[in-house]
């Protein structure tokens, strides 16, 4: 079965760049057809898509996020990693990596001073 671990720092500061790595086991991230998204959901509120990196390494952004974030890959790794800038309070939530119907267990991230 498929997993997936997500991991970097719960703190960071007003306008830096959050870094999340996602690395996955049990199954690859070059798979055919497969998707690997980051999603986020800020406290009270629903979950939010940020973003994709495709099998073929092709990445799709939500339009809101699209200026701030960035998504790459590993492959010797079997890792994706979200990159978000210029962050704000507002950003403060719990990512989640997703693919093949799988997700991580999430990590708190604060934006804070």
């Amino acid at each position: 079965q498929v997993q997936l671990q997500e991991s970097g720092p719960g703190l960071v500061s007003p306008s830096q760049t959050l870094s999340l790595t996602c690395t996955v086991s049990g199954g690859s991230i070059t798979t055919n057809s497969a998707y690997w998204s980051w999603i986020r959901q800020p406290p009270g509120k629903g979950l939010e898509w940020m973003g994709a990196i495709a099998y073929s390494g092709s990445t799709y952004y939500s339009p809101s996020l699209k200026s701030r974030t960035s998504i790459y890959r590993d492959t010797s790794k079997n890792q994706f990693t979200l990159q978000l800038s210029s962050v704000t309070p507002e950003d403060t939530a719990v990512y989640y990596c997703n693919g093949l119907g799988n997700w991580g267990q999430g990590t708190q991230v604060t934006v804070s001073s």
